[in-house]
């Protein structure tokens, strides 16, 4: 539920949904909102200096989503613990979506520690372009959005409903975007952290010749002037090295 002009009026009071359509890009300022989820009314600037993953999920006992809901859950405390949050969000009702994550804790021993909204009325999904605003179903396609401390989307991940995320390759997009929020290092193609990461583009002709005449003591390998490859320690940098990949959902 987006409320409009409703933040200063109270939680409790009844506010009238806003309904804005428009794309939601790379580098855009993320729309705030306020909504109801299994741990109450959330605000997403109330996350303002943390990493937020909001994360869409079609349906509440989907199995697909069920394993991704599962993974999340186990790789929370590490997010955690490197200032990242999570939140997900169904179009289902909050009775439903209590009643899933009870499921999966009574049978899993799984808990759900981050907050699930209830999009019932599809205002988010159609502000952040996870549904068609003249689609017949209220269902959405399975949508993931990295949003930095400052409330910019950094990456859009998104998936038919068939198809559950790969965690391995939501860490190395994640890990990606650190290593240039913190270092101003790029990925190259089939990355993968611990690989060799690429030093930015010389942006002056003598940028240029001192890398190329001191590129042995920058640490740098050079097979070409505008692509330099140079090494980070992953494990000083504080990467964030995702827990082994588990989509059992047996009993603990």
């Amino acid at each position: 539920m987006i409320f409009n002009n409703s933040i200063n009026n109270g939680m409790n009071q009844i506010a009238q949904p806003e309904r804005r359509f428009g794309p939601i890009t790379i580098g855009r300022l993320a729309p705030d909102f306020i909504a109801l989820s299994t741990q109450g009314y959330i605000r997403l600037s109330d996350y303002r200096g943390k990493w937020v993953i909001l994360n869409s999920h079609p349906q509440a006992f989907g199995a697909v989503s069920t394993t991704e809901i599962i993974g999340a859950a186990q790789d929370y405390p590490q997010l955690s613990a490197n200032n990242i949050e999570i939140i997900g969000l169904t179009t289902d009702n909050i009775s439903a979506i209590l009643a899933w994550i009870n499921d999966i804790y009574q049978n899993t021993g799984i808990s759900i520690p981050f907050p699930i909204i209830s999009d019932t009325d599809l205002s988010l999904s159609e502000l952040y372009g996870m549904i068609s605003p003249d689609r017949a179903f209220g269902s959405t396609v399975r949508s993931t959005f990295i949003i930095d401390p400052s409330g910019n989307v950094r990456a859009i991940l998104t998936l038919p409903i068939s198809t559950g995320i790969n965690r391995e390759e939501f860490y190395r997009i994640l890990e990606s975007i650190l290593i240039n929020e913190n270092y101003n290092l790029h990925t190259p193609a089939n990355w993968k952290p611990g690989d060799p990461v690429i030093v930015p583009n010389p942006v002056s002709y003598e940028e240029m010749v001192s890398r190329a005449e001191n590129s042995e003591s920058l640490g740098y390998y050079c097979p070409l002037w505008y692509l330099c490859y140079t090494n980070l320690d992953m494990e000083n940098a504080g990467a964030i090295v995702p827990p082994q990949v588990n989509n059992n959902v047996a009993p603990s």
